[in-house]
């Protein structure tokens, strides 16, 4: 298998990669700032992949990050790239991972259902985009992880926003949606929806998160908002909700 090693948060992070199939990107990167990490705490990432949102959320804070993920070749890429990974299926978790409690735990499941898509002939892309584990699984799992107080943090395409606002229960409350769109005037592609184990907090639709400034691709530049380049260049937080 060919790899690349790439940058991340203007080189904070390296990170080995395939060269073909599903890579980390601009989605990883968004989900580890959403992480409202402190010093000192743990988090859990669900389906880590070659760790790259993990690393970033360590980068940020002095955070102990552990990663899942079931593909033996991306568990191997992610404790290369010094991530604590744990090889196996988070539908069915090795008693190190089940008897602990994080207080965060965050995860970007498989964007697609394949009752409703087509799937890629590529296998490590299918695998990461197309959804086998279902949703309800991914979020269950994250949920019964916390601690009280705990936050669960997912990114997903906007397309399974009503599928992830379905899968979760009672457990949790203070539930917030925060739309991501490319341009103003753009409908939303992704969301990253964040929530609170025990709490009783209401819910709350953000404004959404613009990425690019203008209103269309218009140089063969680099045309990130400030805020976003902070995120993508600099580890700063995006912070969801106070």
């Amino acid at each position: 298998m060919s790899e690349t090693r790439d940058d991340f948060l203007g080189g904070k992070v390296k990170a080995y990669q395939p060269a073909q199939g599903y890579r980390a990107g601009v989605d990883a990167v968004l989900l580890a700032a959403s992480v409202p990490a402190k010093p000192a705490e743990t988090a859990l990432e669900l389906g880590c992949g070659v760790g790259v949102a993990s690393l970033c959320l360590a980068a940020r804070t002095d955070v102990a990050v552990t990663g899942v993920e079931r593909d033996s070749c991306a568990a191997e890429l992610a404790g290369r790239n010094g991530l604590d990974v744990v090889h196996a299926d988070l539908a069915a978790l090795p008693s190190e991972v089940r008897e602990r409690s994080f207080h965060h735990v965050f995860c970007n499941p498989p964007y697609f259902d394949r009752g409703r898509g087509n799937k890629s002939d590529d296998a490590a892309r299918e695998a990461a985009r197309g959804e086998q584990t279902p949703l309800s699984v991914w979020l269950d799992v994250a949920t019964k992880r916390l601690r009280p107080n705990g936050t669960l943090t997912v990114i997903q395409d906007i397309s399974r926003l009503q599928d992830v606002l379905g899968s979760l229960d009672d457990r949790l409350g203070r539930v917030t949606v925060l739309p991501i769109a490319s341009r103003v005037g753009q409908p939303a592609r992704l969301v990253i929806v964040q929530a609170k184990k025990a709490s009783r907090a209401p819910f709350s639709l953000l404004a959404p998160l613009i990425l690019h400034k203008g209103e269309r691709h218009e140089a063969d530049e680099e045309t990130y908002t400030p805020e976003v380049r902070g995120i993508l260049r600099h580890g700063a937080q995006l912070f969801i909700r106070n």
